[in-house]
């Protein structure tokens, strides 16, 4: 069986009637918000996950990311519209199946399309005439012609034929109380006219405005882009915050006159690295693919250097403040408020703690932290690590105090006031007045 023109309008149908069967693959930070999504819009969806306790704790109706509302997981669960499992033999029954599933950079910081490559193939042993399968993963422009495409057909199947593809990058951001997966435009491709009109229809169901592109490689670089602006221009504020501490200048002052300007600039914040699953990587996925077409891509290898090596900025710093003390980094107890890579969320792929936390280790200090957000968690040599109270006694127990995310739910002055040395790579204490002289900025 092939699809034909009634396939196409009975699934038309089903999606405009959302009586469409949705199942969402990989129920991390884009798979899980997306599910949600699509089940509040009416839809019945299952989340295909291999890790058994998330696929347990959603049947149950509990929820296991704090940028997701708890309330709406357990109505969709108990109105029996959001299910999870993990047997890919569920795939058979979807009329949608779309892949959310992580794409990280190998040892030598080239793309790892395994997930992406391995689902496909699953997908394609299940695989039945006339299913919409839809790629939300961004890493690279071509991974939905040359790494997904060739997958799902490895059975016999053919796109355009048997099935429709498309490619639609997630655009998350997690804890921004603005913009979350129904509110933001999201570009849509597909790999013919057929599959761009079917995905277009599907999504136009939950998201607020679709922006269709004929071209899957643009709706790809358009996420690899969208990542790599930010990447960059991070590592140009990180740069310019080290080079006005040699020149005895506050790079935040520097941040505050310069948005005076109404055009031509956008506010970007120096910090300790970036993290999480695009920003640190986008620009090498870029770098990656632009060599496979004999070219490089300079500028974006060189910020992802610098966003990399601001751990060690902070470290410098951290022996700075103290040397004002006079005491030596080895042997001091050194307490990072932060874990999670941005405020307010739980997530820590790629944090620059991790790494400061590592580094500071190495010289012999002993490092612990404080984040409500991240409660516990497993070191590179798989020591586990948990956060601690943060009391009086244990800031001012703390040679140094290094604040590496802004959580909102600490309170500044509280840290300021019992802490005898910070170092502040966020400037979260710009507004504490007293003991100033205690901060050390980055």
């Amino acid at each position: 069986m092939i699809v034909t023109a009634d396939t196409r309008s009975e699934l038309l149908e089903r999606i405009a009637k959302r009586t469409a069967r949705i199942a969402v693959v990989g129920l991390g930070r884009v798979g899980l918000p997306f599910a949600l999504e699509n089940a509040k819009a009416g839809f019945r969806v299952i989340g295909i996950d291999r890790d058994g306790v998330r696929v347990a704790q959603l049947n149950q109706g509990s929820n296991y990311l704090r940028h997701v509302n708890d309330a709406a997981i357990s109505e969709m669960v108990a109105l029996q519209r959001l299910s999870a499992s993990s047997d890919y033999q569920e795939l058979a029954d979807a009329d949608v199946i779309a892949i959310c599933v992580p794409t990280p950079l190998g040892p030598h910081r080239d793309p790892d399309f395994t997930n992406v490559r391995e689902v496909g193939i699953m997908i394609a042993k299940q695989m039945r005439p006339g299913q919409l399968i839809c790629l939300e993963n961004g890493t690279y422009p071509g991974i939905t012609l040359d790494v997904l495409l060739p997958a799902l057909q490895s059975q016999g199947a053919r796109v355009g034929h048997d099935f429709w593809l498309a490619i639609s990058p997630e655009r998350l951001d997690p804890g921004n109380p603005k913009y979350d997966t129904r509110t933001t435009q999201r570009i849509v491709s597909g790999v013919s006219p057929q599959c761009l009109e079917m995905a277009v229809a599907f999504y136009e169901q939950t998201i607020a405005s679709v922006v269709p592109v004929a071209d899957p490689r643009i709706a790809e670089m358009a996420k690899v882009f969208e990542n790599t602006f930010r990447a960059v221009n991070i590592a140009l504020v990180n740069e310019m915050a080290i080079i006005c501490d040699r020149m005895g200048i506050s790079v935040w002052d520097l941040l505050d006159a310069a948005a005076t300007k109404p055009f031509g600039i956008m506010r970007f914040e120096p910090g300790p690295g970036v993290g999480g699953p695009g920003v640190p990587h986008d620009p090498y996925y870029l770098a990656w693919q632009a060599r496979q077409h004999h070219s490089r891509a300079h500028f974006m290898e060189l910020a992802g250097e610098i966003n990399q090596s601001m751990p060690e900025v902070v470290r410098d710093r951290v022996i700075r403040a103290l040397n004002r003390r006079s005491r030596a980094l080895g042997g001091s107890t050194i307490l990072l408020i932060g874990i999670s890579y941005k405020r307010d969320i739980e997530d820590y792929q790629w944090s620059p703690a991790l790494r400061l936390a590592s580094l500071l280790r190495k010289d012999d200090a002993h490092v612990i932290y404080h984040d409500d957000h991240v409660p516990s968690y497993r070191d590179d040599a798989g020591n586990l690590r948990s956060s601690v109270p943060l009391t009086a006694g244990l800031l001012n127990a703390a040679d140094c105090v290094v604040i590496l995310t802004d959580h909102s739910y600490i309170d500044w002055d509280f840290v300021v006031a019992h802490a005898s040395t910070i170092v502040d790579t966020r400037n979260a204490t710009r507004s504490v007045k007293r003991g100033r002289e205690k901060v050390m900025l980055l």
